[in-house]
């Protein structure tokens, strides 16, 4: 390993000056990285500002590949060309890696693929010798071997400087080389660098402080760090930076504080995602920006069915042609759509379906025109397809592209015609292979749209090195996470890459590397602050040994308001009484009995639901979903009471009867194939379990299955189904209502607010002498009848009520009172039992039940809500 700092040192102020002279001076400077190239770049044009000019000559400055790579481009237009080998993109390096993989019995060939490449570049980069050490080195060299017999008569990035240096002598290089900020030299650099005048210059450092700080989690110093750039902004800082450790995990958690913090409403409709003052030095994923998305799931349409999830988004997809015209249409479709189709869809049986949206329909017609021959085809055959496909899809819409968006657009191009140029190196592909590897490249390439200078930099480890700040906060400094551990590649011995100085192969290596970048960021600011957290959910943490020597101290850290904060101090306070809607004026109401559950759980969901019509958008789901099990079971006992009648009829032979109503059953839901007979099986083996538990009752006779009855309640008519009545030989009749669920208690209907109040509501309004009320529970392994009756020989383990007119008595107040506040219009935002009634519940945005209780809850989806913005 070699150090730019043993070599003679430009000063910065000299290396500005010589670029200053303009092109004539010949001098190229060769950054690490392109971040750094950029960030100099911009330094020497803000020195050519101050010094009072208004035109210059842009300063040569790059990245190391990028100045290889111009030179291997030099050399394509030199009178050498002939001999020059074309360059593989480094998808091609990709795909020769797993071709060569592939044939060995790996389960993660693309990852296998990816540690190849890796251990063929620093192979090459440090002079590592293809030595047999272990298993993996010597599967490794094997393919080697096949990879350099694939790849001759071209070349790869790894090789490239090599051949260029073979060149210099034929080729036109600069007069200087000023290789800027490089810490580490590996010899492959260093040679090339040898055959050239070169130069080393590195950042003068900083005169100013530094602070160690810890804080009590990950989230909290992330919120600090983000509070404390804003602060240092509103200060006058004009260079801010913000290091944070595995930043391309934690990006969208980066962004969205920033933004808030920065900005609070900045998720509002109309902010300009413009103004805000920071940047994340670490792009993501191409596939993850939803131009791209929508360009990957048409295309996976075309050819192939796909979840309904992703067939939504297309529907509703502003890049799709007549997205702004259509767009109420194609919302409704959505809608209709989520309650009638299945989990999944292909592209015929969608347009099928497609109804109200002309242009959608049209466009898509258009694009299954193109689909009929799916044959293998070249990659560039596939990529003249794919673009055909989205063209006739109106792609990217019809509304003008924002900034991003046309950004994101020119590099899905670029995306798609590296994807073509795979056909060098590979054979036709099918459709599958083809889509595979186009998704891949889209996930494998960063992407971040280029926007203006802004003052605060959110950079990972690597980016910071060699930059200069008016400030900098480095973070998540534990002893866990720093110094780095040890990632030495598996394919070239440890031995070897300890020996060549690869400083990530060994715990001594990355130890003295991160003791030099831990030195560094010290004098990169004047004001530094070196942050840990104390806690990892109930983990203690430290800080890591090598900030022990900095002196810890408090950071001051104004608490900037959030939106809501904001709002409220306005002061411009309306009071309104929305805890009481109209009076309900329809006698007949919608949504049955079920209205009194939801009254009795909160008077807000039941006048949402009910008298709003608000729910949740529908999911369509893989297989059954509750309520498809749900019917399921009521058509089993059905059908079976429905043939069998009575209990007498137990105790024959119920196999022919069972297997009659399973059968009845799945063919009544719609259920066909092999699912089809999985569900029959299943239904027959909870009947006989069942129906063991029937035959230890006293006789009784069916008196009603599945009946429909209309029960008025506080002057509204509410529609209801019971399940089953049983005529009793003890006298009265039994209610029965089937459940399946864990949560199944007689407690249910107490009041006050009871739970499940439609027992009850029957029980009260039946013309029949009713004597017992229980919950049929069929679940395997815990069948039970469990409820309450008038004497305890109607069901067994239904427990006696003694007084069962003042039951009935109390069960009919709490039904009236919950069909006179439904009646008079209450709608209170009180659930029953707090927060716990409103986890399943599907209205906490419309309620904002959270701005009243404002303590942070988790959000429905499992993560943690900021409901206040």
């Amino acid at each position: 390993m070699t150090s730019g700092a043993e070599f003679p040192l430009m000063k910065k102020r000299d290396l500005f000056a010589q670029l200053a002279s303009g092109h004539s001076a010949g001098i190229v400077v060769v950054t690490p990285n392109r971040r750094l190239a950029q960030t100099l770049a911009r330094e020497f044009d803000e020195q050519q500002t101050a010094s009072g000019l208004t035109v210059w000559e842009t300063a040569d400055i790059l990245p190391f590949g990028a100045f290889v790579e111009r030179l291997y481009e030099d050399a394509l237009y030199s009178d050498i060309a002939a001999q020059i080998p074309p360059l593989l993109t480094g998808a091609q390096e990709q795909l020769l890696w797993e071709q060569i993989v592939g044939q060995s019995s790996l389960l993660s060939i693309a990852q296998t693929a990816a540690q190849c490449g890796e251990a063929w570049r620093l192979r090459h980069a440090w002079r590592i010798g293809p030595e047999t050490g272990n298993e993996d080195a010597a599967a490794f060299n094997s393919w080697s071997r096949s990879y350099e017999e694939k790849t001759k008569g071209q070349i790869d990035s790894a090789r490239l400087p090599d051949l260029l240096v073979g060149l210099f002598d034929r080729l036109k290089k600069p007069k200087q080389v000023v290789a800027y900020a490089f810490d580490i030299l590996p010899p492959q650099t260093r040679g090339f660098l040898d055959k050239l005048e070169w130069m080393s210059c590195k950042p003068e450092p900083q005169k100013g402080s530094a602070v160690r700080t810890s804080i009590p989690t990950a989230k909290v110093e992330l919120e600090s760090a983000a509070r404390w750039a804003r602060a240092r902004l509103e200060q006058g800082s004009a260079r801010i930076g913000v290091v944070v450790p595995g930043l391309q995990q934690r990006r969208g958690e980066v962004v969205r504080v920033f933004s808030r913090v920065m900005q609070p409403g900045y998720n509002l409709p109309g902010f300009e995602k413009a103004a805000l003052p920071f940047n994340v030095s670490l792009g993501q994923p191409l596939a993850d920006y939803s131009l791209v998305a929508a360009a990957l799931d048409l295309i996976q349409l075309s050819f192939r069915e796909v979840e309904f999830t992703v067939a939504s988004r297309l529907i509703r997809s502003p890049f799709l042609g007549g997205a702004e015209s259509e767009m109420e249409r194609r919302a409704r479709l959505d809608v209709w759509l989520r309650r009638t189709i299945e989990a999944s869809v292909t592209l015929p049986k969608l347009i099928a379906l497609i109804a109200d949206c002309p242009a959608l329909r049209k466009l898509l017609e258009a694009v299954l025109s193109l689909t009929k021959e799916s044959a293998e085809q070249t990659p560039s055959g596939w990529a003249r397809r794919f673009s055909a496909l989205l063209e006739a899809a109106g792609f990217p819409g019809e509304r003008v592209l924002d900034s991003d968006e046309f950004q994101t657009r020119a590099k899905w191009h670029e995306v798609l015609s590296e994807f073509s140029r795979l056909q060098t190196v590979s054979r036709a592909m099918t459709f599958e292979e083809a889509i595979v590897a186009l998704r891949r490249l889209c996930s494998d390439t960063l992407f971040q749209p280029e926007s203006g200078d802004v003052p605060i930099q959110v950079l990972g480890i690597l980016e910071s090195a060699g930059l200069r700040f008016d400030c900098l906060w480095v973070s998540g400094l534990t002893d866990e996470a720093w110094p780095l551990a040890a990632r030495p590649n598996p394919f070239i011995p440890v031995a070897l890459q300890k020996k060549a100085g690869i400083p990530e192969a060994s715990a001594e290596g990355s130890l003295e590397l991160d003791r030099r970048l831990t030195a560094e960021w010290t004098v990169a600011a004047q004001e530094v602050v070196f942050s840990h957290a104390q806690k990892e959910a109930d983990h203690n943490l430290a800080p890591s040994p090598l900030i022990l020597d900095i002196a810890p101290g408090e950071i001051g850290l104004p608490d900037f308001p959030r939106y809501r904060d904001m709002l409220f101090a306005q002061g411009r306070l309306e009071s309104i009484a929305d805890n009481a809607a109209p009076r309900v004026t329809e006698k007949a109401v919608r949504g049955g009995t079920r209205v009194l559950a939801d009254q009795a759980a909160c008077p807000f969901r039941a006048y949402a639901r009910w008298r709003l019509h608000a729910q949740a958008l529908d999911e369509p789901a893989t297989g059954l979903d509750a309520a498809d099990r749900g019917r399921l079971l009521h058509a089993l006992m059905k059908n079976i009471w429905t043939e069998l009648q009575s209990s007498r009829n137990l105790h024959g032979d119920l196999e022919p009867v069972i297997a009659r109503a399973a059968q009845g059953a799945v063919a009544e839901i719609g259920i066909e194939g092999r699912f089809a007979e999985l569900e029959r099986v299943r239904l027959a083996k909870l009947a006989r379990e069942w129906l063991d538990l029937e035959k230890t009752r006293s006789d009784f006779e069916i008196s009603a299955l599945e009946e429909k009855r209309t029960i008025e309640v506080a002057g509204l008519e509410f529609s209801g189904r019971i399940d089953r009545m049983d005529k009793l030989q003890s006298g009265g009749h039994a209610l029965i209502d089937y459940k399946t669920g864990n949560i199944v208690s007689p407690k249910r209907w107490d009041p006050p607010r009871s739970d499940e109040p439609q027992l009850a509501l029957y029980s009260i309004s039946a013309k029949e002498d009713v004597a017992a009320v229980a919950f049929a529970k069929l679940r395997p392994g815990d069948m039970k009848y469990m409820g309450y009756s008038r004497d305890d020989r109607a069901i067994p383990n239904v427990k006696q009520w003694r007084d069962w007119k003042g039951l009935f008595a109390l069960w009919r107040k709490e039904v009236e009172s919950l069909g006179a506040a439904f009646a008079a219009g209450e709608a209170r935002v009180d659930p029953k039992n707090g927060l716990a009634t409103c986890r399943l519940c599907d209205l906490q945005t419309l309620c904002r039940v959270y701005e009243k209780n404002p303590s942070p809850q988790p959000s429905p989806a499992g993560g943690e809500g900021d409901f206040e913005e």
